[in-house]
């Protein structure tokens, strides 16, 4: 429709407000200066009224970002104590994301077979020891109603403050393009005086992700739409010995998502196309459905559509064209930076393969990848050979990435638990959430400012206000929504 043309209602109103008000100052509530119609009359609303909410404010987040390829081995409790030194649980983090790759050998019947829950709850157990007991808070092991599937994430109980709810929620995995849904049902497990609280976990064959929150903070913002997806792309294209496994959620009105991944392997020229593919593939089949549940709870569908994006996991990237000799040579002298000029995937980043505009801290440890799995205190092969060792030039195989604005690097470094041939990794973020200053919130979303075109006498604009008073002369520009903050009501006022 011509906005411009006088004869139109929109143009008529134009014409009406600008005589109405053309020696008048613009005032703070009125969202613009000039209207148009249609769709992109009502979204300038929206993008402005987010823009000026005087009701929002930012929040300071840590986030420890941690991935580790575990070679097929079960976690056993000695193993609580290298989880602690890896975590160092302290009141500086206020979210925990953790990926492992091969939780179970990749054999035949763990990749090809029904998933093992056990596995993930095991490791589960000894994340939540590890991160509470170090704390001073007693970690109570579920028996009650154990956990006893491969996927879940937190729902909030109102009525129970103390209990975690977990619910094995279904995910659409693709297998040649046809979804394959798993079934729905809900367990109770109940942890008291837990620090930190298991907010999602995902399994697919070997890839798992666990991510953990301070209980507090649980109760102090709404988090909401946390959700889970996964991706196989190993053999054939769609088994799940390679993919990824995410997790979606929102903290008050700042959306996270988070990708544990395991890309092929290989260090023979031309396999990181592979890997480039895998990723293509990754962002385009995880996706977050939205439900029947969800009704007016909008959240970002893929991973692009969040607003803080963290990428990690063995990414499986090498060294590209250097000699086995030199570069462990350039690891004994710790010359970082000359080995990062062969770097596989920031050669693929600069070339636009993969991960354009992604972040990653500098990298000022060791290669991660591949320790002998007799002497985990060394690098695999080299001169002279060792008789049944895998030769593998040494590799940043590991790696965190990030995407998005308000997210600031404090570490990256390794640890160094000897467990498998791999090094864990980790990145330390500082992060920042939009937060309603109360929880009468004036800015409303696009569905609830307008659910279709209305005509101009009928138009709603959101103010800051709930007693409906204006000066004089504003009072018969606009109609406004207020929420009360003791009861929900509409007052409308009209041109």
């Amino acid at each position: 429709m011509n906005d411009k043309n006088p004869k139109s209602s929109s143009g008529k109103f134009r014409k009406w407000f600008k005589r109405k008000h053309k020696k008048k100052q613009p005032d703070p509530y009125y969202l613009q200066d000039e209207l148009s119609d249609g769709d992109d009359f009502m979204e300038d609303i929206y993008v402005s009224s987010l823009e000026i909410d005087p009701c929002t404010s930012t929040n300071e987040l840590r986030i420890f970002v941690g991935t580790w390829n575990v070679a097929g081995r079960a976690p056993v409790g000695s193993l609580a104590v290298d989880l602690e030194e890896w975590l160092k649980p302290q009141d500086a983090v206020d979210i925990y994301v953790l990926g492992f790759q091969e939780i179970v050998p990749l054999k035949t019947r763990t990749v090809i077979g029904a998933e093992d829950p056990r596995k993930a709850t095991n490791w589960n157990l000894l994340i939540g020891k590890a991160l509470n007991e170090s704390s001073g808070c007693p970690w109570l092991t579920p028996m009650l109603n154990p956990i006893s599937s491969d996927s879940y994430h937190y729902v909030r109980n109102p009525g129970l403050e103390k209990r975690a709810s977990f619910s094995a929620i279904c995910d659409n995995t693709r297998m040649r393009g046809k979804p394959i849904t798993q079934h729905r049902h809900h367990q109770q497990a109940v942890i008291g005086g837990s620090k930190y609280k298991l907010m999602a976990s995902k399994k697919m064959v070997g890839v798992f992700i666990s991510v953990w929150m301070k209980e507090e903070l649980v109760t102090k913002y709404s988090v909401s739409n946390v959700k889970v997806s996964s991706v196989a792309c190993g053999i054939m294209g769609y088994l799940g010995n390679k993919g990824s496994v995410s997790v979606s959620m929102s903290i008050e009105r700042t959306s996270f998502c988070f990708i544990a991944a395991h890309l092929a392997s290989g260090e023979k020229q031309g396999d990181e196309g592979r890997r480039n593919h895998q990723v293509s593939e990754i962002f385009k089949r995880t996706s977050f459905p939205r439900s029947a549940k969800d009704e007016h709870n909008i959240h970002p569908l893929t991973i692009l559509g969040h607003d803080r994006i963290f990428w990690f996991g063995d990414l499986n990237y090498r060294l590209y064209n250097l000699e086995d000799n030199l570069a462990r040579h350039l690891i004994q002298k710790k010359d970082w930076k000359a080995l990062q000029e062969f770097d596989q995937l920031r050669r693929e980043q600069e070339d636009g393969g993969v991960f354009q505009g992604w972040r990653e801290g500098n990298i000022e440890f060791a290669p991660t990848y591949k320790y002998s799995s007799s002497n985990f205190n060394r690098y695999s092969g080299g001169v002279p050979s060792r008789s049944g060792e895998k030769q593998r030039t040494p590799a940043w195989c590991d790696r965190i990435l990030w995407y998005g604005k308000g997210v600031k690097l404090l570490s990256y470094l390794r640890s160094e638990i000897k467990f498998s041939d791999h090094r864990p990794v980790s990145a330390l973020f500082s992060t920042q959430i939009e937060v309603n200053k109360s929880s009468n919130p004036r800015i409303f979303s696009k569905d609830t400012i307008v659910p279709n075109i209305m005509p101009p006498e009928q138009i709603i604009f959101p103010l800051q206000g709930t007693s409906g008073n204006y000066e004089e002369g504003k009072a018969t520009l606009l109609s406004l929504i207020v929420k009360d903050t003791e009861a929900s009501s509409i007052h409308t006022k009209k041109l």
